[in-house]
């Protein structure tokens, strides 16, 4: 595959991006600071911007068979509209280059997937969250609005540990306090999905 990843420098991005390299897959990156991606430069295309401009993502997306996105706010509990600007300019500029598969990360507790969280989930939704996540889910109301083949990832909470390949995925899955899953897990998912019209118009939870 021809894959462009957004959020690269990020981990979840990172493992992404590992990933698709061992499967031999051609790589573009855009990257606000290109330099982060220094000791990959000779086995990815990486493309200087910013995921938030409709020019810069027409640029990097061009000839390209699927978009990946793993943007993320790291640990700032505030979107600054992140989300929202960048659902934008990927729809706009992937509509206009002709390609249609978008892999989306989101976070579990955004959207209808609050329904099925835990109450210690829904707590930290409501208050540490909460503005990330509304900024989250209007991007996914455009994303499922916006005419591309598109798969919602709503992991649980993130951890740096090691993947181990057992995680739990579905539409809808029970919760029970606040459970987690590795990023490298994710990135896993992430990358699966790219390749599976299995998960095409799908929203997809993941936990550990």
């Amino acid at each position: 595959m021809k894959l462009l990843v957004l959020g690269a420098t990020g981990p979840t991005g990172r493992h992404v991006v590992d990933l698709a390299l061992e499967a031999g897959d051609t790589v573009t990156v855009l990257a606000r600071r290109p330099e982060a991606l220094e000791e990959m430069a000779s086995r990815v295309d990486v493309v200087a911007g910013d995921a938030t401009s409709h020019a810069d993502v027409a640029k990097a997306v061009s000839g390209h068979d699927v978009v990946i996105s793993a943007l993320g706010r790291s640990s700032s509990v505030r979107a600054d509209d992140l989300f929202t600007r960048a659902a934008a300019a990927v729809l706009g500029a992937a509509g206009e280059q002709g390609v249609s598969r978008l892999v989306w990360l989101s976070s579990f507790g955004v959207g209808d997937t609050y329904r099925s969280a835990s109450v210690t989930q829904k707590v930290i939704y409501r208050t540490l969250l909460r503005n990330i996540y509304a900024n989250k889910e209007l991007s996914e109301r455009m994303i499922r609005a916006g005419g591309l083949d598109w798969t919602l990832v709503y992991p649980t909470k993130l951890t740096e540990g090691p993947a181990e390949g057992r995680y739990r995925v579905g539409e809808r899955l029970p919760m029970k306090g606040n459970p987690t899953i590795s990023r490298a897990d994710v990135a896993d998912f992430l990358y699966k999905a790219a390749r599976d019209p299995e998960w095409i118009h799908r929203d997809a939870v993941i936990t550990d």
